[in-house]
């Protein structure tokens, strides 16, 4: 095996590169939080490595694609993935044109559709999370945040989520992303679905700037 390359460093798990068994692969690593009981820690962390994956291959039959699974090392809080070839989302929208970042927002879109139609939440629907490979598919990556739910509350969340990182990593095209995966959502999600999600998310919207009103009022 190569000597693993730190591909990034995240909240709870590193991302490392290498080879094994001839495949490229990444590895990802949760780490110890020092916070913590160390049973206690352990265990979060053994059951976020076993159900990560799950969650990936349940999005796999959503019609969502994400990396294949090579091993999950419940013990060592590991899980080694598929390495796919391709640029992140995040670098492509501000150097595509306007119509294919259109088409690539409302693909994601539809891949959310998919999984919320299905019974999933994403939970970290950032565009460093999305990979398009050479022939245009776009990969979903890093379920440590979802789960397994058909609540309108998450669907919401998930979706405001995506928006606020869109403003917050796209600011200068940030509408025109956001409605463009909204209109892919929307082809995959029934009418009435997606009227209570969009309703949902204009509640949450208005929480946050009631919380921050409150801020600002106490700190006068």
């Amino acid at each position: 095996m190569k000597q693993p390359l730190l591909l990034g460093k995240g909240a709870e798990a590193n991302l490392y590169l290498t080879e094994w068994y001839g495949r490229k692969v990444v590895f990802k690593k949760r780490l110890p939080k020092k916070y913590r009981p160390t049973a206690l820690d352990e265990q979060i962390r053994a059951y976020r490595t076993v159900h990560e994956p799950q969650l990936m291959h349940e999005a796999k039959k959503a019609g969502v694609p994400t990396p294949i699974i090579f091993l999950v090392d419940r013990k060592n809080a590991t899980i080694i993935m598929q390495y796919i070839e391709g640029r992140q989302v995040k670098h492509l929208l501000n150097k595509v044109s306007k119509h294919d970042r259109q088409s690539l927002c409302f693909g994601i879109g539809e891949s959310v559709g998919k999984l919320h139609e299905y019974g999933l939440i994403h939970g970290d629907l950032t565009t460093s999370n999305f990979i398009q490979d050479k022939n245009g598919k776009v990969f979903f990556l890093d379920f440590g945040l979802g789960e397994r739910t058909k609540e309108v509350e998450a669907r919401g969340v998930d979706l405001h989520l995506m928006k606020r990182a869109f403003q917050s990593t796209h600011y200068n095209f940030a509408d025109e992303c956001f409605e463009s995966a909204i209109e892919g959502y929307s082809a995959v999600m029934n009418s009435e679905a997606s009227k209570n999600v969009f309703l949902k998310i204009r509640e949450i919207e208005k929480r946050g700037r009631y919380v921050a009103e409150r801020k600002n009022a106490d700190c006068l």
